[in-house]
């Protein structure tokens, strides 16, 4: 070993000492998985009548919010067999999820009460990936309107950089993931009940991050899918019915 190798090593780990570490991610192999997405919304077009026979359905009023980038049709799949199922399942009305803003809380808030007005009651919240944590925040900011919350891969728990998305988030939101532009206590547990849905072969979020710790959440779920088929794939839709069935029963 040559003699100046202590010394490069001592300055390599001056020079980062004090740094933290950077956060844990899910595996690139599990990340590349979710370009099954397209065959996930073909299995679930062909068994749409046996996954809704497969749920039972209440009437139950129910607002599907998608994840970053994405909107109302990317959470059709799972607003077709929800409907069909016996549920009454609505978009959020706010086009494409860019990120939080300001005002993000108040505009639920409306879609929540145009709902509400035909029925009176509460309404059940299923938010995937990032609409997770706005139905989580906004079950918080309006409690009494809200019957329960189901969670899809989302990061309420832990770094919020452990996944391979908080660079887009920062992008497209044009904020920190550390700084929202509205009070967001991610971990802390929404006042209402709550089920999360979480896959060990996400890819896109660290599943311990989406599958929460005790007292973060009441119940989680473990779901043999991607992180994109938690709302297209047959496995994904058929465990937000479960997760409904269970907030019923409690």
């Amino acid at each position: 070993m040559p003699p100046y190798a202590d010394a490069i090593a001592t300055f390599w780990k001056d020079r980062f000492a004090g740094r933290p570490k950077a956060a844990a991610r899910p595996p690139i192999q599990h990340l590349l998985g979710n370009a099954s997405l397209p065959f996930d919304i073909a299995r679930t077009r062909k068994s749409r009548l046996d996954l809704a026979r497969s749920i039972r359905g209440d009437g139950r009023h129910v607002l599907l919010i998608p994840g970053l980038m994405a909107g109302e049709q990317r959470m059709e799949p799972l607003r077709d067999v929800l409907n069909a199922a016996g549920f009454d399942a609505h978009g959020w009305g706010l086009g494409r999820n860019l990120g939080p803003r300001i005002d993000s809380l108040e505009q639920i808030d409306r879609q929540v009460d145009a709902i509400r007005r035909s029925s009176g009651g509460q309404v059940t919240l299923v938010g995937w990936s990032l609409g997770g944590l706005f139905a989580r925040e906004y079950a918080k900011f309006a409690a009494h309107k809200v019957g329960g919350v189901v969670t899809m891969g989302t990061p309420f728990s832990g770094d919020p950089r452990a996944n391979h998305a908080w660079r887009l988030y920062q992008f497209v939101s044009g904020h920190s993931v550390d700084c929202p532009p509205f009070a967001c206590r991610r971990e802390e547990k929404p006042p209402v009940p709550t089920v999360a849905l979480w896959s060990p072969r996400d890819g896109v979020i660290l599943p311990e991050c989406a599958k929460g710790r005790k007292g973060e959440r009441d119940r989680a779920i473990k779901v043999d899918c991607t992180h994109m088929g938690l709302a297209a794939s047959p496995e994904g839709i058929l465990a937000v019915g479960r997760a409904l069935e269970a907030m019923r029963a409690n």
